[in-house]
């Protein structure tokens, strides 16, 4: 066949084994020769990169001749709709790690040795770059607004919290550190105190305070964040707070009670640990500056009114639960440029770049550590603890039952405290909580559930 003469080929449209269907169609006259590319069988069959196309739309997208695509009716399909949500339906409740275990590493070891070989490798022969504020001794002056706004919230927490207990009824355990939120406590056996044996892991409850539903974590209050570490001699010299204050003063919160040392030029680094501060002589004295914000106080426990209808319950627990999830989302910025450690062993918290000397751990195996903390990277439940009890899904119905532990479902104290009261249950919260489970009525029913 030469080149000048028309060129015709078979094309499928559709059948696959009756020849009757098949028709002869003719290529247009002005693709030549030069415009066609003659490749092997194998490359032939994989022209057809346009999907819903026939053979000869295929090739003619690939000549370079570009018509309008119209899909084949025949290749379409439908579109599936896919729901995404970022919280899943039910979780797996918190584990509980015993006292003899050493809490996981936020970040493996494995992980934090193959980013550090990542950023060795891309640094090499790249001028160094500038440090960050924090480590210079100067404060991230963004972050500042978020630090008050950190440190009102906790205390608009703690006021709420008394006026709610108040009206929710919240329980301890006399022996061992379990809470339960709700008219009467649960009764399941999962006592840990003292002479738990004995009563066969049951709980002896009594009337909750504050200080049972949100833990206070107290830390050192450093005066100079870079400073020396504080050592063994000087832990009972050095006052501790709430590690929540301090990060907060850490990060430009300024408390007249407690003093903190502020720099307005960057430090001078001469080895990897020894620095010495710049010459602000230079510079014009320092002028007291008015707080961004005004610092919020706590009320008295004396001073406390329970809330008047039910109104005003609901109205104070969605507030309470607003400042929770403020507190915590402020907490966990500031905690990004402003390091926090804690002990692998026990639950002591140090505000700072690296743990303080004090050898007063009395965890599993202490000995072996002479007292020592082993310091890692905190996570936001080391700093502000969650609490998680057992869930109430009805207040004014019968209390929990012993055989229905699996289906019951968790969520902090805070929260539940807040639910009980009539706020909304927040999206992330509700996995955990199993708000979707059937709780049969019995126990017979509960063994026919597959």
């Amino acid at each position: 066949m030469s080149a000048s003469s028309s060129l015709r080929c078979w094309v499928d449209f559709g059948s696959n084994n009756h020849l009757s269907h098949e028709k002869l169609v003719p290529l247009p006259p002005k693709i030549g020769p030069s415009m066609l590319s003659y490749n092997s069988r194998a490359d032939f069959l994989k022209l057809n990169l346009y999907p819903g196309l026939s053979l000869l739309s295929s090739l003619e997208q690939s000549s370079g001749k570009l018509k309008p695509m119209v899909p084949s009716r025949k290749f379409r399909q439908p579109c599936a709709l896919v729901v995404r949500c970022d919280h899943p339906q039910n979780a797996d409740l918190p584990r509980y790690y015993s006292k003899k275990e050493k809490k996981p590493f936020p970040v493996p070891i494995v992980e934090l040795r193959r980013a550090a070989r990542e950023r060795f490798k891309k640094s090499r022969g790249q001028p160094k770059k500038p440090v960050p504020p924090p480590k210079t001794g100067l404060i991230v002056k963004s972050l500042v607004p978020i630090a008050y706004d950190v440190l009102n919230a906790r205390v608009t927490l703690i006021n709420n919290l008394k006026k709610l207990l108040k009206v929710v009824k919240a329980h301890a355990c006399s022996y061992c550190n379990e809470i339960h939120v709700g008219p009467v406590g649960h009764p399941f056996k999962s006592c840990r105190g003292q002479r738990a044996s004995l009563r066969n892991g049951l709980h002896e409850w009594t009337y909750a305070i504050v200080e049972d539903v949100f833990l206070q974590v107290d830390a050192y209050h450093l005066y100079d964040r870079l400073g020396k570490r504080i050592s063994h001699d000087e832990r009972f010299s050095i006052p501790r707070i709430p590690a929540v204050v301090e990060l907060c003063i850490q990060a430009g919160v300024d408390i007249p009670e407690f003093p903190t040392k502020r720099r307005r030029k960057p430090i001078i680094r001469i080895g990897k640990r020894e620095f010495v501060d710049a010459d602000e002589t230079e510079l014009p004295d320092p002028v007291p500056e008015v707080p961004l914000k005004p610092i919020l106080t706590e009320i008295p426990d004396s001073e406390i009114v329970a809330p008047h209808d039910e109104q005003e319950t609901i109205l104070l627990a969605e507030e309470t639960l607003q400042a929770w999830e403020q507190m915590r989302r402020g907490a966990k910025k500031l905690m990004k440029m402003y390091p926090v450690r804690v002990c692998g062993y026990c639950p002591e918290v140090h505000v700072g770049p690296s743990g303080h000397k004090a050898q007063n751990c009395g965890a599993h195996k202490h000995q072996q550590r002479n007292g020592q903390h082993g310091w890692q990277a905190a996570v936001l439940d080391d700093l502000i603890p969650s609490r998680y009890v057992w869930h109430v899904p009805d207040v004014q119905g019968p209390p929990l039952q012993r055989e229905l532990r699996s289906f019951y479902g968790q969520a902090p104290a805070v929260v539940e405290i807040c639910v009980q009261a009539g706020a909304a249950v927040p999206d992330q919260y509700k996995p955990t909580m199993r708000l979707d489970i059937g709780i049969p009525t019995n126990l017979r029913e509960a063994e026919m559930v597959v």
